[in-house]
């Protein structure tokens, strides 16, 4: 399994205009003075997590792409509602399936005990994930720290912003173009779907009503995914290592076995065919591909300075 570790260097990515330039302001380092024992409380709670169940290692990764993608970097996807605030966790791409919010509040517990409001929730998210792709044997990279976190959240952006297990190839594009990716960094990101689970509801249509999908794997779905009823039966999304973060996920595709319909659209005689060509048969390749780009996407539009606020508990504004 490939290891590697991004240099060390502040990041500032120049985002297009409508997403904003992200501040400079972040430092891996940031916490080395105010919090010292952030970063391995926040690993040994992941590392826990993961070991009880494996799953959680997706979905902690994928917490910190629903986070960056709506307003930005800033903890808002943790908001509960309350009754004068809709948060973001009943949107539709939400709703249901975004998981790990406990895994996420026992470290702000831990990490408050160590030291009171220091380390912001999205740092967290952002830490979480990265310890989530390396305890599940993936890459690592240097997290950049110093965000704060919002006292508001984007229901309508959660909504609209986030793409969706039914995405056509135009739509994922566009969708990762709009913060900032470029169509190849698009695909590297896709390669998540090496861990975790999905659905019955969001990959059924798919395995009845596609043709571009294995007949055997498509069999072996509707096994466990019936055309009415069972919509939270679960399947893992890379059914040949569902529970190691590697590159099989494209290898899955290249023989037309990807669960959703976002994951077959980038390999299907489309112009990200060579992407899936390319980490198929460079794993390296893809391991730092992954981590660059979660190093970017670390980076879309984060509070920091005065902007914001340390949050207590990251399920409400202080």
């Amino acid at each position: 399994m490939v290891k590697m570790i991004i240099p060390n260097v502040k990041v500032c990515f120049m985002i297009l205009s409508f997403v904003g330039i992200v501040s400079c302001q972040l430092s891996s380092d940031f916490y080395s003075t105010t919090c010292p024992d952030a970063l391995i409380t926040i690993k040994n709670e992941v590392n826990s997590a993961v070991s009880t169940e494996a799953r959680m290692g997706a979905s902690l990764l994928r917490l910190q792409f629903h986070d960056c993608f709506v307003q930005g970097c800033d903890g808002s996807v943790l908001l509960d509602d309350t009754s004068s605030f809709t948060g973001e966790k009943t949107a539709g791409p939400n709703a249901g399936s975004l998981r790990g919010f406990n895994v996420i509040d026992t470290i702000k517990s831990k990490v408050e005990a160590l030291c009171p409001r220091v380390v912001s929730c999205a740092d967290i998210v952002a830490i979480a994930a990265r310890d989530s792709v390396v305890a599940l044997g993936g890459p690592s990279w240097i997290v950049q720290l110093g965000r704060r976190d919002s006292t508001t959240a984007s229901f309508n952006s959660a909504n609209t912003d986030l793409p969706g297990p039914d995405s056509d190839l135009s739509d994922l594009i566009t969708a990762f173009s709009n913060k900032g990716f470029t169509t190849k960094e698009m695909v590297a990101l896709s390669g998540s779907h090496t861990i975790g689970q999905g659905s019955c509801r969001f990959f059924r249509d798919r395995i009845y009503n596609e043709d571009n999908i294995d007949s055997e794997f498509a069999t072996s779905l509707q096994a466990n995914c019936p055309t009415s009823g069972g919509d939270d039966n679960l399947s893992p999304i890379d059914t040949t290592t569902p529970t190691t973060f590697d590159n099989s996920y494209y290898k899955n595709l290249q023989n037309q076995k990807g669960l959703f319909h976002s994951d077959q659209v980038l390999f299907n005689d489309g112009s990200t065919d060579s992407n899936v060509d390319e980490y198929s048969s460079d794993a390296s390749s893809f391991a730092t591909d992954f981590a660059n780009a979660m190093v970017k996407m670390g980076s879309i539009s984060p509070l920091t300075g005065a902007s914001g606020e340390i949050r207590t508990d990251c399920k409400f504004v202080n």
